[in-house]
């Protein structure tokens, strides 16, 4: 469709144009993901950890103040991937996360 193009929205009843109705489409299927104090997560931020946690399968505890760099979202919106020094696929839930 062109920038010209003009679409009927049926939520709102009024003609827009095409683009606007993508933009809003696109902004409704984004997931937002909310750390513990509710500060929004993004690809790429530093978070600390709020509390001790044991990892499955690795046999370690991640410690309090545990600086994770470059998290990444997933589909889920409690789910963050990220890396750490000898665990690999280490999965957070996000209600024990501080964005940094």
């Amino acid at each position: 469709m062109d920038d010209d193009d003009y679409v009927y929205d049926d939520v709102s009843g009024e003609w827009v144009p095409a683009a606007q109705l993508a933009a809003r489409a696109a902004a409704a299927d984004r997931i937002e993901v909310r750390d513990a104090v509710g500060n929004l997560l993004a690809d790429g931020d530093q978070v600390t950890l709020i509390k001790d946690l044991d990892v499955k399968g690795a046999g370690q505890t991640l410690r309090r103040g545990t600086l994770i760099k470059s998290i990444r979202l997933t589909g889920d919106s409690q789910e963050i991937d990220c890396k750490f020094d000898g665990i690999k696929g280490l999965v957070l839930r996000a209600e024990f996360v501080k964005k940094r």
